[in-house]
């Protein structure tokens, strides 16, 4: 069960947003991530809590943001509640998309196990709906993920598999590069792993 801590930074300007304290587990469902963010301060930001299912699909997904709730599952699309800081206010939203997506690095690794891309394979589009910090808001975005490079390193806990992707934004035709070792990121914009207590899970 890979724990550890990333620190999440402003990929244009490089300043400090969050750490995320994280655990994450492969399961009889599919695969879990829970986490736990702070401000630079120390200050608690938010959760992540995301379960996917054995084919990568979202099974549950709960957010909290500054006091936001984000709750959704792939129904129909992928479908959510969004709830307030006062709890009095809830709205429902149903998009045909294939996942979510978001700043936490969990959302990387959630994409990349629903795509189950091969280095051989073109270039694949997806359609997931983003919540953008800090208020949880929702935006549908369309992205290309192609696997580009597969590169296996000798640890001392046995073999690690690092695969590289890069991701296109189709409505900027921004391009980067995610770079992923089982269920856990390695590196990608905005993402630095800072700390890893045992070694990634194989999701297959």
């Amino acid at each position: 069960m890979p724990r550890g801590r990333y620190s999440l930074h402003d990929p244009h300007d490089h300043t400090p947003l969050a750490e995320e304290h994280f655990q994450c587990a492969p399961g009889t469902s599919g695969w879990r991530y829970v986490s736990q963010l702070t401000a630079p301060d120390g200050a608690h930001l938010g959760s992540v809590d995301l379960t996917l299912d054995t084919l990568g699909r979202p099974l549950r997904l709960e957010l909290h943001a500054s006091s936001w709730q984000v709750r959704g599952a792939a129904l129909d699309g992928v479908t959510w509640v969004r709830t307030d800081p006062t709890g009095t206010h809830a709205t429902e939203g149903n998009v045909r998309a294939h996942a979510f997506t978001g700043s936490s690095p969990a959302f990387l690794v959630a994409t990349a196990r629903l795509l189950r891309l091969t280095p051989s394979a073109a270039a694949t589009r997806v359609r997931l709906v983003a919540f953008t910090d800090p208020v949880l808001a929702p935006r549908t975005v369309d992205q290309s993920w192609a696997l580009t490079d597969r590169e296996t390193h000798a640890t001392d806990s046995g073999p690690l598999t690092v695969d590289a992707y890069q991701v296109t934004a189709l409505d900027t035709g921004e391009q980067h590069t995610v770079h992923l070792a089982g269920d856990v990121v390695l590196a990608a914009p905005g993402i630095e792993l800072e700390d890893l207590e045992s070694p990634p899970s194989d999701l297959g």
